[in-house]
């Protein structure tokens, strides 16, 4: 069966897109007032349900981890928008910009997968979910480790990179979901 990694990507990313933009029409740009420790740790608490219900395999909350996926790569967006924006920015953004931001996060963002699905060849096919989800809550212990360093790295990366694998490994999920 032949796949089309640039078109499964996309389908996902217009899910996650459209809700996004849903959500921003009705709140507006509210997340503008979490700092980057909280949205990470907004990520850590959708990762871990993710984790605690491929555990139990039974959701007393009536969701599926199909909705925390999304929920990660959203705020992983949100998180690289907060990275670029300052105090200086409007709290309250207006639809097309947050929708232009949007598109420009995702773009580079996949930009990045390809230059890694070269070399890696795709391996994420071959993956379990399980460990997709492993390596997000991993990221995410990087991330949080990076913050309490305040920004500073000896060989790695930065905290935007870690959310872009993230981002990734959560679309990743989701094709892997079938998310149409």
């Amino acid at each position: 069966m032949a796949t089309n990694t640039s078109q499964q990507y996309d389908t996902v990313i217009a899910v996650c897109r459209s809700l996004f933009l849903k959500k921003t029409n009705d709140y507006g740009t509210a997340w503008r007032i979490l700092r980057l420790l909280s949205i990470t740790d907004q990520i850590f608490i959708k990762a871990q349900r993710i984790r605690t219900l491929e555990e139990k395999k039974i959701s007393k909350v009536g969701e599926d981890i199909t909705s925390e996926y999304i929920g990660i790569v959203n705020y992983c967006v949100i998180a690289m928008m907060q990275l670029e924006l300052t105090e200086a920015d409007p709290t309250e953004l207006e639809v097309s910009v947050v929708e232009t931001l949007f598109d420009r996060y995702v773009n580079d963002t996949k930009e990045l997968m390809f230059a890694k699905n070269h070399d890696y060849g795709e391996a994420w096919r071959d993956m379990r979910i399980s460990s997709l989800t492993d390596l997000i809550l991993m990221k995410i212990f990087r991330v949080k480790q990076i913050e309490d360093n305040e920004g500073h790295t000896l060989a790695s990366e930065g905290v935007r990179a870690n959310y872009q694998d993230m981002l990734n490994y959560a679309v990743f999920a989701l094709i892997k979901l079938d998310v149409k």
